[in-house]
């Protein structure tokens, strides 16, 4: 059964064994295809109505290192070294019924002093109701964990969506946030995470 958090909501993951948390999966899910407003939008909209969600996180190790992982600069991390995060790939029309994932080293989590997982609207119309994204949480011998857009009532397209904290050097917290900002460098003040920004591609 599945642990559904609300918003502010923290808890500590729990460790299956000694050697750490394994590897945490944070898997992000939406509706590609909002519905249609009528007869013309159908007929002039095109492809043009399709939402292009994009998953990624900021990072901040315990030596100090801080930056990205997201498809935006092709910045997909790694798993096998700093910063113990990656993002599998980018999936560019929500087709994929596997969604968009970022992978977590839960063994390095005396490296990792905090994690904040992002999406943002990188095509289609800024509307976060009907792209109704589903955030879950997994990692071995524990429950999911879900975070659900339950917020809707923003024209920002980008929504900062869970925290990730290390407790102690053993184990991570994770509060539910869902808050909308204009873009990463607003989202990046709001946490002060102190990150230079500039305009990217994919």
């Amino acid at each position: 059964m599945a642990i559904n958090l609300s918003k502010g909501q923290k808890i500590n993951l729990k460790k299956s064994n000694d050697f750490g948390l394994g590897e945490i999966l944070i898997n992000l899910n939406w509706n590609s295809r909002p519905k249609k407003k009528g007869f013309f939008s159908g007929l002039f909209g095109g492809d043009n109505s399709a939402i292009d969600l994009d998953l990624g996180c900021l990072y901040e190790l315990k030596n100090g290192k801080k930056g990205t992982v997201q498809a935006l600069g092709n910045s997909f991390g790694s798993l096998s070294r700093p910063p113990y995060i990656s993002l599998d790939g980018d999936d560019r029309t929500g087709a994929n019924s596997a969604g968009e994932n970022l992978r977590i080293d839960g063994n390095k989590i005396a490296e990792i002093k905090r994690v904040l997982v992002y999406t943002f609207i990188y095509e289609g119309v800024a509307n976060w109701h009907e792209a109704d994204a589903v955030v879950t949480v997994k990692y071995p011998g524990a429950e999911d964990i879900i975070v659900k857009m339950d917020e809707f009532n923003s024209s920002k397209r980008m929504c900062a969506l869970a925290l990730f904290e290390n407790v102690s050097d053993s184990t991570f917290s994770v509060q539910k946030v869902i808050q909308f900002f204009s873009g990463h460098s607003a989202m990046d003040g709001a946490f002060g995470w102190g990150l230079k920004w500039v305009p990217g591609r994919k």
